[in-house]
């Protein structure tokens, strides 16, 4: 049964060109955090003379752009983030960064340019759309909350999306595979510190000091324990220590140990459970060999949640725009985090993958991954996932949940 009525896929290939041309100076240029200005006037550029109402964010850099349809109806949201990462690039690209220690390499740049083009080819259906199309150009998504503060101010309110939907490329997933699953996809990720003071003294004289070094290490020891023993395999988490960092010179024992490291789950029991065990664990180590440890968490991302209704629409939308196999289930959920997470809190939706490793590749996993310096991807895939976003916004309009 054909659940589209456009062959969104042509008219992204009609598009390519100039989606190509624009992701590659959004790549060229890249911004880091909550201010992207550079990045949303490129966007903004994009969308001129289309029939959209552009409204700014106040506390980022960040905007969405509303297309109503000539009827009214529902409403559905189209997310593209367009921030950058802190990671000096090393691909090689003529088109790859002019900003040193600044990179795409999370495929923000992708994102965004996969957007506008939806944009561009829904707009030219305006006529035909019943209800409206938001689309949510959002920065800030590595770490700095982006989605939290445009829900904030206001953006998604009026009108209220009954619906949402982004698109994550993954270059180590086969070329133009799409994939993603219902229930946990992400998970959240907060910030673990702790300091450990004990006394300084000379090394040579430990016994008349109270050395934090060995108490950082068995609380991290007793963390991969809580780990191992506390945690029950069909409600994951991890804790990672990252970070430790101690002394001045190799004859003194430091007065503190500073520690570091992530916290990830997949739901808000483990997430408080995990909170309360490190704070637990690191003050009562502490306390036994007579340090005192001072804990700081910083929240970060919830887990990212799919609604199962979103999820069966991305896969038959997928099957029928590009054959039978190019959507695969996922078997788990992935322990990285998405700031999509806020708007799937507040609006029913899916978070879906799209492979772009080159066509053919025998080993796609073996490929630089996300958040590396060498991470490339192959464009030719861009144009399936203007179709996807294309695909779901009218279908949605159309049929809703059905």
């Amino acid at each position: 049964m054909t659940l589209v009525n456009t062959d969104f896929h042509a008219a992204a290939e009609a598009e390519f060109e100039a989606m190509v041309a624009l992701r590659r100076a959004i790549h060229a240029d890249p911004e880091i955090g909550l201010h992207c200005t550079r990045t949303s006037a490129k966007l903004k550029a994009s969308l001129e003379g289309l029939p959209l109402e552009i409204r700014d964010s106040k506390s980022t850099s960040g905007f969405v752009a509303i297309l109503r349809g000539a009827r009214a109806g529902r409403t559905v949201l189209l997310r593209g983030d367009m921030d950058a990462l802190p990671i000096h690039e090393e691909t090689g690209l003529d088109f790859a960064s002019k900003t040193a220690g600044h990179m795409h390499a999370c495929g923000h740049d992708t994102h965004s340019a996969m957007l506008s083009t939806a944009a561009r080819i829904l707009s030219a259906q305006q006529a035909s759309l019943e209800g409206t199309v938001v689309f949510m150009f959002q920065p800030g998504e590595e770490g700095f909350h982006g989605a939290r503060f445009m829900i904030e101010d206001g953006l998604l309110d009026d009108p209220a999306p009954d619906g949402a939907f982004a698109l994550h490329i993954w270059p180590t997933l086969k070329g133009g595979q799409v994939t993603s699953r219902a229930g946990a996809l992400l998970a959240s990720t907060d910030a673990l510190n702790a300091t450990i003071r004990g006394r300084g003294g000379h090394a040579a004289m430990p016994y008349q000091a109270v050395d934090p070094i060995p108490v950082a290490c068995e609380a991290v020891g007793a963390l991969q324990q809580w780990i191992a023993r506390a945690v029950p395999f069909f409600d994951a988490a991890v804790i990672s220590i990252t970070q430790i960092q101690a002394g001045t010179a190799y004859n003194i024992i430091p007065e503190t140990v500073e520690l570091k490291g992530t916290l990830r789950t997949l739901s808000d029991m483990r997430r408080d459970a995990g909170r309360t065990a490190f704070e637990h664990i690191l003050k009562s180590v502490a306390a036994t060999h007579g340090c005192t440890a001072e804990v700081r968490i910083d929240h970060g991302y919830p887990a990212t949640r799919n609604d199962p209704r979103a999820v069966t629409m991305v896969e038959a939308l997928s099957t029928d725009l590009f054959g039978e196999g190019s959507f695969e289930e996922m078997g788990s959920p992935i322990m990285g985090g998405e700031d999509f997470a806020y708007v799937l809190q507040k609006i029913p939706g899916c978070m879906a993958f799209l492979g772009v490793a080159p066509e053919g590749h025998k080993d796609p996993e073996s490929r630089p991954s996300l958040h590396h310096a060498q991470m490339t991807l192959e464009e030719q895939w861009l144009s399936r996932g203007v179709a996807l976003h294309c695909a779901f916004a009218t279908r949605f309009l159309a049929r809703g949940w059905e």
